[in-house]
């Protein structure tokens, strides 16, 4: 999604109180609306990817999730579908499956409500070199190992925590803020990347 694209501005109940070019928002610090797909291939590893230094919100950070902004009138579940395709390079991917939805504030301004999924994609994927500076499937295990080395989107790391909890049956409800400073605030690979086996294609993330 371009800076320029239309999209949906909520007030702190995720209700539609107006509309905004995207950058514009990110500028202004609106709070709006994003859908995080946590993706896993056969084996269920998950995809993990770098963004690259050109993307708008955090440039150059690791992810675990695809995913992005949703457009103006757009539903969560419509947007995560879609994100996930054209940042996967896929067609045909199964709806993701809505787990929760939280909203991220990184205590700066910078809010919006996050609609968490997850999908699983058994064939190769494509993803976009404008938005993926590096990519693999990791063992989870590995990935938690790695929460602590690489530089991750810290709306990511947000959700992934909220994810953690709400597999363990400890998270609060759909929208509860909980943890004080987080209301809230990812082909076939060969050996190689900033650890752990890397892919040489390009998803974007994070509120993309």
């Amino acid at each position: 999604m371009s800076a320029d694209e239309i999209i949906d501005i909520v007030d702190e109940n995720d209700r539609v109180v107006g509309q905004s070019p995207r950058g514009e928002a990110y500028a202004r610090r609106l709070r709006h609306r994003c859908a995080f797909i946590l993706v896993r291939d056969g084996e269920g590893r998950i995809f993990v990817h770098r963004r690259t230094p050109t993307k708008l919100v955090f440039p150059s950070r690791y992810d675990m999730f695809v995913g992005g902004v949703v457009g103006a009138g757009e539903s969560y579940d419509e947007a995560a579908l879609r994100e996930a395709e054209e940042e996967l390079g896929v067609t045909g991917l199964p709806h993701p499956e809505h787990l929760f939805t939280f909203c991220y504030d990184d205590g700066s301004g910078l809010s919006w409500w996050s609609a968490v999924y997850e999908v699983r994609w058994e064939r190769p994927v494509r993803p976009q070199a404008e938005e993926v500076a590096w990519y693999d499937f990791l063992p989870e295990a590995e990935l938690e190992r790695r929460l602590g080395e690489w530089d991750w989107t810290p709306d990511g790391l947000a959700a992934y925590e909220r994810l953690r909890a709400h597999r363990a049956g400890t998270a609060g409800p759909s929208g509860d803020s909980g943890d004080g400073g987080v209301t809230g605030d990812g082909g076939t690979g060969g050996t190689g990347g900033t650890g752990g086996t890397g892919g040489t294609g390009a998803g974007s993330g994070s509120a993309g």
